[in-house]
């Protein structure tokens, strides 16, 4: 990881409220090839701070930002996770390293057939990839000790609220695409009621309701 993810985060280090990262968050962004993760005519740009283009309209987000809603996450090596937006599947190996278990769900079944096999080469044993809706989560195996997006929905979707654990956290991009979008936190308690507050401002591709054939 060539980025100095540390510098990065003193410029939005206000907005956020916080100095520093987890060791574990970065820890395991370093030990992901993330070069792996993006197109061949891409390579040379695979450790930059900015998203790439991954095809069918999709992009890789930058190194900070999967720093950042990974963090925001507040993993232990037990917990699973639900990611909405498998994409290539970098945001997937970084959780892969963090957690348990991770559910992984991807609109476009290219990308979702890739980045399985992809995860499967580099010893992701432990996460599992769907082709399907990221609006209506994967209630087989809810409630989730968190749950993350990496695409932006106009609101935040009742299914995954509903899938979430009671003291977990819901990290989702919201907003319309063009338009400024919020990186939300929404945490559900222990008595099921849900809050949410702002982080930063973001540009995600869109969250598409439905799938592909």
């Amino acid at each position: 990881m060539l980025i100095d993810i540390d510098r990065e985060l003193r410029y939005t280090r206000d907005q956020i409220g916080q100095d520093a990262f987890s060791e574990r968050v970065l820890t395991a962004l370093a030990a992901v090839p993330r070069h792996c993760f993006v197109p061949d005519d891409m390579q040379a740009a695979a450790y930059d701070n900015g998203p790439l283009p991954i095809g069918h309209g999709q992009t890789i987000s930058q190194p900070y930002i999967v720093a950042l809603m990974t963090d925001l996450l507040r993993t232990t090596p037990d917990d699973v996770i639900l990611e909405v937006g498998t994409g290539s599947g970098y945001q997937t190996a970084v959780l892969a390293r963090l957690v348990r278990r991770v559910y992984s769900l991807e609109v476009v079944a290219a990308l979702a057939s890739a980045a399985s096999a992809r995860l499967q080469q580099l010893g992701c044993g432990n996460v599992a990839v769907r082709h399907g809706d990221g609006y209506a989560g994967w209630p087989e195996h809810a409630p989730y000790d968190g749950i993350i997006v990496t695409a932006a929905a106009p609101y935040v979707p009742a299914a995954l609220i509903a899938q979430l654990k009671p003291g977990a956290r819901l990290v989702i991009p919201v907003g319309e695409p063009g338009n400024v979008q919020q990186l939300l936190v929404v945490e559900k308690d222990a008595e099921g009621a849900v809050r949410e507050w702002p982080v930063l401002p973001v540009a995600f591709v869109p969250l598409v309701a439905g799938s592909d054939k």
